[in-house]
């Protein structure tokens, strides 16, 4: 359990490092972070000594890694500019709603059967992206951005046959060319924060390796630890902190139709949420009786 909360709060709590890196740009901000996320996680990989699964990989899996490696690139990237560009309540939205993309995208992609209080969630956050668009005057595209990504993210993860700790190592390695290349460019042009804002600067970019790589570590042991149920629950620990990062620290609008809007949202998840509860107490009641049923001995044969 503080495995998982200690992953959660962390995510929630990213803006505030996020925001400390500025006047650095949302681009250079992600180069660092893939790259020194690649060197941390080599290195953890030598030190469980799995750095020779890396080959053990097969071509299909690589590939499957670099759509991976595309769609956090493109959820990292949209978050770092949301934080410092003042979105960091769009960021949250789209966090709230990832639970209700991803059950969508297993029912287009991989034909799930959705319950009716499931299918009630998703029409709830439909009208919920309805209300925010009328209500604020424009399509909430980061924060359907940041949950459609993720959403094809984790539905890549669910079938990609590798150790976690190496899968996103391979993730980093995709990125790592692009990432040192954008870098060596913004030096040469002297478009580069790296090393011209002092040691704590480039030290608070360093860590960008280890503010990606802990977490995610946590994550994986929580989720070996925890059930499904639990680890939804703990989910909303991290768009709840960035909505009140975004709203009590960075003072960004809250018109009524946005408030409007995550009402429905919250509505959707608290339907979701109850359902998924329900069907895991009902599946625990059902195991002893499945199990006795399972190993109760033949009665005596009739003459």
């Amino acid at each position: 359990m503080l495995f998982g909360a200690g992953a959660y709060i962390w995510w929630g709590l990213c803006p505030g490092f996020f925001l400390l890196m500025l006047p650095a740009t949302a681009p250079e901000i992600l180069a660092h972070r893939f790259v020194w996320s690649a060197v941390m996680l080599l290195v953890l990989l030598a030190v469980v000594r799995r750095l020779g699964d890396l080959r053990r990989l097969t071509a299909r899996t690589w590939l499957q890694l670099l759509a991976a490696s595309a769609f956090i690139a493109l959820n990292w990237g949209t978050y770092i500019w949301a934080v410092t560009h003042g979105h960091v309540v769009d960021a949250a939205l789209g966090y709230f709603i990832n639970p209700l993309v991803t059950v969508a995208l297993g029912v287009v992609i991989f034909r799930e059967r959705l319950n009716r209080w499931q299918l009630l969630a998703l029409i709830l956050a439909v009208a919920a992206v309805a209300v925010l668009t009328a209500g604020v005057g424009d399509v909430p595209y980061v924060a359907l951005i940041l949950a459609f990504s993720f959403g094809f993210y984790g539905l890549i993860k669910k079938v990609v046959d590798a150790d976690p700790r190496v899968s996103v190592t391979v993730e980093t390695l995709w990125a790592l060319p692009f990432a040192v290349g954008f870098l060596i460019w913004l030096q040469a042009t002297d478009q580069a924060h790296f090393v011209n804002y002092g040691v704590g600067h480039t030290v608070l970019l360093l860590l960008a390796g280890p503010m990606t790589a802990i977490p995610l570590l946590l994550f994986a042991a929580a989720a070996q630890r925890l059930p499904m149920v639990t680890m939804g629950l703990l989910f909303y620990l991290n768009p709840g902190l960035q909505m009140a990062w975004g709203v009590f620290i960075g003072h960004e609008p809250m018109p009524p139709g946005r408030w409007l809007g995550f009402a429905l949202i919250w509505l959707a998840l608290a339907v979701f949420t109850g359902d998924a509860l329900w069907r895991a107490r009902r599946s625990a009641q059902q195991a002893p009786t499945d199990f006795q049923e399972s190993v109760r001995l033949p009665g005596p044969r009739s003459s």
